[in-house]
């Protein structure tokens, strides 16, 4: 029987998904989850929660999918250990240090692979699965066909995305929010900003939109054809929705999975109608159609993108008309409706019309505005309606603040709200269970034979994304060569088109972060063929990598998007026979050098100049965004780059330490990674390359990412503020100390006479 899993955000959420019917819940707690911004479960709750449902035959599954610090590693040992405790049914990882502590200390827990680890193929869900985990929560940006070939493929259980937010990127492979500010996505911490109002520049001026804003997800006519391809468990998204929303899309596809072998017609036409209350985006199948892999990466943009929508959730309402103050005698009846703590934008409301859409709103109703120029967002339920019958007019109160022209959304009407049974007892307090107090065992990484490391040279390396730009990177006179893996060097690589001026053994190939089913016996084959012509080296970025060339006579060095942020990934790959490691983008020198000792430094190279792929698209944008750069609000700039492969954004201003080399080598740290990926290399840029390293100056208008300042961090920020505040009480009772030691004296001092 297939499972309907829901999401559980809340106490109010978990009651809206069991009552609608849900199989089983997937939930976070405080810590190392991918959606920290939602209330989530104390330790308490969580415990009541899996005793509760377990005695309903319900399963309950606990997010672990953000990766990890070095120095998050004990703590993450003690959740570990707590969660093993309490016995939920499954954990959701993405670090491949939960699967290694698992392995090692609690083999007991049941484990299955995020969707932030980009399993979208048989061969990586292959490894994993020889790795001890149990299900696949398969990439949301798959077809039916590639999750049917999974499926026959391999036994593992898989857990498909059947409604919600989708994320632009490809899964697991975004660090835009990383990039502007240190909220990395891969931390639970994103700050959404593929949703985002950009300018951009287009022939003949400027326009604007949210570009890269997707439609939410709706596979309800799928589910029949899903559970004919044997996937196990259908999952909603929206642990930050409302329990409205889940309730509704729990009914829904909770009728269609009962009936439609009954009339399977009528069975998706019900469900539909159930989720017309779901007051999310519009909607998409994005991957769900397509006859062909290019048939998808040339038009899923048009499925998934709607530049006209705002990046917040509900239905249209249209844009404010027209504004009026309202009268005296509602403003104080209205007031007195207000809660204490209501911002001063509530208590100054203002009376709005309309305009631009297809529904009414009544008091009672929650409603989103959105400035137009993006600048501010705020919900509101409507207190009041006035009808101007003269003028045919419908006055809603809005919060101040808002101007004609900005838009308006529909997040809930009071008529379909609903009241669920009770799912924790209504006391908790025999639920005591809380993470010990205890020490993570220690663990050494391997240290690597300088003999071992022999196609790892010390040095500089130059990566590049075509074979015109390998001559143009002779000029930093790297020891090695970076070649991506793509449609056009794939080619000229298996034609031997070109005479590259590098030997075979000094080039290493990098493999695409994203593998599908579609492409990964096409890519096998081709990997074959290169190895066979001479080629030993490749970066491997995608967990199906490894499963290929595991069992081939190669070296693999971990690329960048497996994330290896402490010594327990590292160790956990090391049993994959990979021997060396690119830094990931986001990394911090604290946590780059807190995870390798001084003796395992020798297998670590560093990126100090890259134009980071901030997000990663499956597929070519639309032809009417005849762009190439676009701005924030800000100013900031970025640059889209459409291939056969996709589209990447990249930041105009490069991410770069170049200056620092000297300082890093003095830390045991000797290689250093130079990635022209995606960009084009000029002779100027060359140069200037070299005199910043030659001379230690820092490029002009650059990014240092998170390399001096690490991930965002809330506690650390509190810290900041109260050392500032902290700061400001004493110097203020130094002054008042100080002036206060003064007037005594100068009021008994003794006059001259």
């Amino acid at each position: 029987m297939v499972e309907l899993l829901a999401p559980a955000g809340n106490i109010e959420s978990l009651e809206a998904a069991i009552g609608e019917g849900a199989d089983a819940v997937y939930l976070g707690l405080k810590s190392f989850n991918a959606r920290l911004r939602t209330t989530n479960f104390a330790w308490n709750q969580f415990e009541a929660a899996v005793e509760t449902l377990h005695r309903q035959h319900k399963k309950i599954y606990v997010t672990v999918n953000t990766v990890c610090e070095e120095r998050e590693t004990e703590r993450l040992y003690r959740f570990l250990s707590y969660l093993n405790d309490v016995g939920p049914d499954g954990l959701i990882v993405q670090d491949f240090s939960v699967m290694r502590m698992a392995q090692e200390f609690f083999p007991n827990l049941e484990l299955h692979a995020s969707t932030q680890m980009n399993v979208a193929s048989s061969n990586a869900v292959k490894l994993l699965q020889n790795n001890g985990i149990k299900r696949m929560v398969l990439a949301r940006e798959l077809g039916l066909d590639e999750i049917t070939k999974i499926k026959k493929e391999t036994d593992a259980e898989l857990e498909v995305f059947v409604h919600g937010a989708l994320c632009v990127s490809e899964s697991g492979l975004c660090l835009f929010s990383s990039f502007l500010g240190g909220k990395s996505a891969n931390r639970g911490m994103c700050t959404q900003a593929c949703r985002r109002f950009y300018k951009a520049e287009v022939p003949g001026g400027e326009k604007s939109g949210y570009y890269f804003s997707p439609c939410d997800l709706q596979l309800i006519d799928q589910i029949p054809s899903l559970i004919e391809a044997g996937v196990d468990s259908f999952k909603i998204e929206g642990r930050m929705k409302s329990a409205e929303y889940v309730g509704s899309v729990v009914a829904a596809y909770r009728y269609v999975i009962d009936h439609y072998k009954e009339d399977k017609k009528g069975a998706i036409a019900t469900g539909k109608r159930i989720l017309s209350s779901d007051f999310a985006r519009s909607k998409t199948t994005y991957w769900y159609g397509f006859n062909s892999l290019d048939e998808g990466v040339s038009n899923a943009a048009q499925k998934i993108l709607n530049p006209d929508q705002a990046g917040g959730t509900g239905i249209y309402l249209g844009k404010i008309a027209s504004i009026k103050s309202p009268s005296k005698e509602l403003s104080i009846a209205i007031r007195e409706t207000l809660p204490d703590d209501a911002s001063i934008e509530q208590k100054n409301f203002k009376l709005a019309t309309l305009k631009g859409g297809n529904y009414e709103p009544d008091p009672g109703d929650s409603i989103r505005l959105h400035r137009q120029d993006d600048t501010g967002r705020s919900s509101h339920k409507i207190k009041t309606v006035e009808i101007d019958e003269e003028n045919n007019k419908r006055w809603i109160d809005i919060p101040d603040g808002f101007k004609v022209g900005d838009e308006v959304y529909l997040l809930q009407i009071k008529a379909v709200s609903k009241r669920y049974n009770r799912v924790l007892p209504n006391d908790i307090s025999k639920f005591r269970k809380q993470p010990k107090d205890e020490v993570l065992p220690i663990l050494d990484l391997t240290p690597v034979k300088e003999k071992e490391l022999s196609y790892f040279p010390e040095g500089i390396y130059a990566q590049v994304s075509s074979i015109s730009d390998i001559f143009a990177v002779q000029g930093l006179n790297p020891v090695r060569l970076i070649l991506e893996y793509n449609s056009e060097t794939s080619y000229d690589l298996l034609n031997h088109k070109t005479v590259l001026p590098f030997s075979k053994k000094q080039i290493f190939i990098s493999l695409d972060p994203f593998c599908s089913a579609a492409q990964e016996d096409q890519l096998t084959n081709e990997l074959e063929l290169l190895i066979q012509d001479g080629y030993k080296n490749f970066v491997v970025n995608n967990l199906a990598h490894i499963q290929i060339l595991k069992n081939k006579k190669v070296n693999m060095i971990g690329g960048p998007y497996l994330y290896t942020f402490n010594r327990w990934a590292v160790s956990w790959l090391e049993n994959q026979n990979i021997g060396a490691f690119i830094m990931p983008y986001e990394n911090s020198r604290r946590n780059l050098e807190s995870t390798y000792e001084q003796n395992v430094r020798s297998r670590v190279l560093v990126p100090v100049f890259a134009y980071p792929a901030l997000f990663r698209m499956r597929f070519k944008l639309p032809s009417t965004y005849d762009f190439t750069f676009f701005q924030d609000k800000e100013g900031s700039i970025f640059k889209v780059n459409s291939t056969k492969d996709g589209s990447f954004v990249m930041p105009e201003e490069p991410f770069s330490i170049l200056d620092k080399i000297e300082h890093i080598s003095s830390s045991g740290f000797k290689r250093f990674l130079i990635d022209f990926s995606k960009t084009k290399v000029s002779k100027n840029q060359i140069k200037a390359i070299n005199t910043s390293m030659s001379k230690a100056l820092p490029l002009p208008d650059v990014s240092r990412f998170n390399w001096k300042d690490g991930f965002y961090s809330p506690q650390q920020i509190e810290e900041y503020k109260l050392q500032n505040e902290r700061a400001k009480s004493k110097s203020s009772f130094s002054k008042s100390n100080k002036n206060n030691s003064k007037k005594p004296n100068k009021q008994h001092k003794p006059k001259r006479k």
